[in-house]
């Protein structure tokens, strides 16, 4: 291994300057992620696994070989999985939920959605499930004091690591605080070992949910009919303004005119040219809504 990319006494390869530009380039073509160059550690440390699962001793070598063919059909996706973060919560921001509750579901009924038609609220960026598991809890409870009520949730990530997760829909029992207890008892199924102190999503919640792995950059998100509802909540921080202009367009070409675009507490659309208004803090329409 060459000196250089090496500390003295450090077994890890150090990420030079030169290589930090190509990859996180490369990053913010494939995924859209804005990485600055005050980010060269986290860049550093979230790739050094690959590395070392792929028996490179730097990440030049490893540049060339996840731009190479085999790389791109073969790391690509790895590499994408290792640089995502994925911060979440269930009923993370619950003010949204309340709002979802007491705004939006009865408005979206008045136009039929849930009556005379599936309501769809798609979770964009739903990491390992806790937000798209949250929706479906919130629908499953507003649907028992309003039947008939149709609906579907889709959870969408570009990571296939959380995916595998969301799908498994298991998670440790301090996760689940945050859920109402009356939403614990009718939707958590508890392990029969409580020393593993794990609860599983109830099957009608599992059922009501669905999930694939999603890339914001592709040009077609696969959708062919519009959704109700968008929950995009703290993930548009890691995009530049440009990139962050481009998807919420994209968002709202997919979203029904009488829907809602929900985002995170600390991400505005404000001097984004987009056809959208404010009705709530971060909760939006189109304008022609």
């Amino acid at each position: 291994m060459n000196a250089i990319d090496v500390w003295p006494g450090c077994s890890q390869p150090k990420m030079r300057p030169d290589e930090f530009e190509r990859l996180s380039r490369l990053v913010h073509d494939e995924c859209g992620i804005s990485i600055p160059k005050a980010k060269l550690p986290l860049l550093e440390g979230r790739l050094h696994k690959r590395l070392r699962d792929l028996n490179m001793d730097s990440f030049h070598s490893y540049y060339n070989y996840v731009t190479s063919p085999q790389g791109i059909e073969n790391e690509l996706v790895q590499m994408i999985n290792a640089v995502t973060t994925n911060k979440t919560d269930f009923f993370r921001e619950p003010r949204h939920f309340d709002f979802l509750v007491n705004e939006a579901l009865p408005d979206l009924a008045r136009h039929g959605m849930g009556i005379s038609s599936r309501l769809v609220v798609w979770s964009a960026g739903c990491s390992t499930g806790e937000e798209p598991y949250t929706i479906a809890m919130v629908l499953a409870d507003y649907a028992s004091t309003h039947q008939p009520y149709d609906y579907m949730v889709l959870g969408t990530d570009i990571s296939t690591r959380v995916l595998d997760t969301a799908r498994r829909a298991i998670y440790n029992e301090e996760l689940v605080e945050p859920v109402p207890m009356e939403f614990r008892q009718r939707y958590l199924l508890r392990s029969r070992d409580r020393k593993n102190r794990l609860v599983r999503m109830a099957p009608e919640i599992r059922t009501m949910v669905r999930f694939r792995r999603l890339n914001f950059m592709d040009s077609d998100f696969g959708m062919r009919e519009p959704v109700d509802v968008i929950f995009c909540r703290n993930v548009i921080i890691y995009f530049d303004r440009d990139t962050q202009r481009t998807l919420i367009n994209r968002f709202c070409k997919h979203l029904r005119p009488e829907g809602y675009l929900f985002l995170g507490h600390s991400e505005s659309i404000h001097n984004l040219d987009v056809p959208l208004h404010q009705i709530a803090p971060t909760v939006y329409r189109l304008r022609d809504a």
